[in-house]
């Protein structure tokens, strides 16, 4: 199989780690060679949060370079839009639409961007918007976008439901277990 490249990005704090740990649990179950990496930046601060997770046959570096991601996981607006050089043509964003203001718009220097979606959209890049921090409160917890936008992520491969849930069950803590699942299911259907 040739190698996949998905980019998770977000600002710190919104649990892309556990996200690229679910996905990585699920493709080491099914056989793939997996090579995950992970930017910090400023994450304890709230700044710029990279994970790249490759899997294929047989993967030989964790980085994923300009045109070459499959997919671009986004847990905010504005970090889809700053990532879409990486997006290969006829690739997929998959980015929910909250909006969570970087340092130059909390200190009045600049102003958060307009209609992001349809500028991504615009450049005809194939983009799947969500409130996954709607459905995440729906689901019993904020802190849950991470879990609804692997759902939907989960809806362009190949994998039962039931290996989706057996990752769940092995990367979350059992008294979370619940609502990650309906958070899954809930993004999964968005």
């Amino acid at each position: 199989m040739k190698t996949k490249n998905i980019m998770i990005v977000g600002v710190g704090g919104q649990g892309s780690l556990l996200a690229s740990k679910l996905l990585g649990r699920l493709l080491l179950t099914k056989g793939y060679d997996i090579k995950v990496s992970e930017v910090h930046g400023m994450s304890q601060r709230g700044g710029s949060v990279v994970t790249y997770v490759r899997f294929g046959d047989k993967v030989y570096s964790p980085v994923i370079d300009k045109g070459e991601a499959d997919y671009i996981v986004s847990f905010e607006l504005l970090e889809a839009a700053r990532w879409t050089e990486y997006l290969k043509n006829g690739g997929t964003i998959v980015t929910n639409t909250q909006q969570i203001n970087p340092m130059p718009v909390i200190t009045g220097a600049a102003q958060y961007p307009e209609q992001l979606v349809e500028k991504m959209q615009s450049a005809n890049l194939n983009v799947e918007a969500i409130d996954a921090l709607k459905l995440a409160n729906e689901a019993g917890s904020a802190k849950a976008v991470n879990i609804v936008l692997m759902g939907h992520l989960s809806r362009h491969f190949d994998f039962d439901l039931s290996e989706w849930m057996d990752a769940i069950e092995k990367s979350v803590p059992a008294k979370f277990l619940e609502l990650n699942k309906k958070a899954f299911l809930l993004g999964r259907d968005a």
